[in-house]
């Protein structure tokens, strides 16, 4: 790019909290670092990108893709026709934004975007944030110029000359508020489903309402998710005066504050979050994601014994036990919490953001001169 010119970033990032929040971190730290650059964001039309990124205060683009099913489905049918629609808009949008630089942290519309920038000559750059890459990144990091991970051992999936550890972007000023905060006095265990909700963990608090009322000393801190909230906001387990269930946390760093144990997934924003603020955890891995990442994720905290892992078919059985013992044992607690804090990587969100600029200073790129 020339110097005296203000810079400017497309940045995909979508589907799930996991890819949007990261997007958005490292778009707000790109304009921290350059108050004068501009952005557009590229997102899958009817995903949830498209209201959380115009909320943040970015402008977005959606493209007509999905995922491809894992069973036979009618829709696999369209799956060829929507690759090739979004590579046809996705180098539309990149001709007329002239982005000096493609940024994805993952979601449906990465894949076509980052594609077709890397093919015009655009700087480019993926975020993976767990510890086993999904295919659509593996298949990017032989196109691509840079690759950020959060764990080590990466070169297996991607080319060691362009892989950059940074550790996985959090929302680092909520955090910090939440180190602030000074929590509830009492005992509170904090479930989070994600925004989608999780239906094991829901199910799980369904069925321990006679663990839960035995200690109504323990506040329970029950996130649903907004799939769910009307399935399970009537159930005897929800009604209890300990426990508080509700779609969604609109003051995560109050949650945070208050949480002596943390439940969740093992998504990678929560486990760098969970890092982040040293709090004792137990992970419930999604089954049903791609290539079983959230169990290597949540593999890689328990061989450090940063977290407790609990299988998510023994979840109705095991997870409210687990979480009383746990909250009973301060000792085991603070091993817990300690351990997780040293993996956690601080400033992710600003080598991830300086990596991009670094790309976008080399004189080897020469954008929008190569064919798709």
């Amino acid at each position: 790019m020339q110097p005296d010119r203000a810079p400017k970033f497309v940045i995909s990032g979508g589907g799930t909290g996991g890819h949007i929040f990261p997007a958005i971190a490292i778009a707000d730290e790109l304009r921290r670092l350059r108050p004068d650059a501009e952005f557009l964001f590229v997102g899958a039309k009817g995903r949830m990108e498209m209201e959380k990124v115009p909320a943040a205060g970015y402008p977005i683009e959606g493209l007509w893709i999905s995922g491809l099913q894992r069973r036979l489905a009618v829709d696999n049918l369209s799956f060829p026709v929507k690759v090739l629609s979004s590579l046809f808009r996705s180098r539309t949008i990149l001709q007329e934004f002239r982005p000096d630089a493609v940024v994805g942290t993952g979601g449906y519309a990465g894949g076509p975007v980052l594609y077709a920038a890397a093919r015009m000559g655009i700087p480019t750059l993926i975020q993976e944030p767990n510890a086993f890459a999904g295919l659509a990144n593996k298949w990017l990091g032989g196109k691509v110029d840079k690759v950020c991970v959060a764990f080590g051992g990466m070169a297996e999936f991607f080319p060691a000359d362009k892989l950059v550890i940074t550790g996985n972007p959090v929302r680092e000023q909520l955090l910090d508020r939440a180190r602030e905060l000074p929590g509830d006095a009492r005992p509170t265990v904090l479930l989070m489903g994600g925004s989608g909700g999780a239906r094991s963990l829901n199910e799980a608090m369904a069925a321990s309402t006679d663990q839960l009322a035995a200690r109504p000393q323990v506040q329970w801190v029950w996130q649903c998710g907004k799939h769910y909230l009307d399935q399970f906001r009537d159930c005897a387990s929800a009604r209890l005066p300990n426990v508080t269930i509700s779609a969604f946390l609109d003051k995560m760093d109050e949650a945070y504050a208050n949480a002596d144990v943390v439940i969740g997934r093992a998504g990678s924003t929560t486990i760098a979050e969970i890092e982040y603020l040293g709090k004792p955890a137990i992970l419930v891995p999604s089954p049903w994601v791609a290539e079983d990442h959230q169990t290597k994720n949540a593999e890689a905290l328990t061989r450090a014994d940063a977290a407790l892992l609990v299988a998510d078919d023994r979840v109705s059985q095991d997870l409210v036990r687990t979480a009383l013992e746990l909250l009973d044992d301060d000792n085991r607690r603070r091993k817990l919490g300690d351990n997780a804090r040293a993996l956690a990587k601080p400033g992710a969100v600003h080598r991830i953001a300086t990596e991009v600029l670094n790309l976008i200073s080399s004189p080897t790129k020469n954008s929008l001169h190569a064919a798709v």
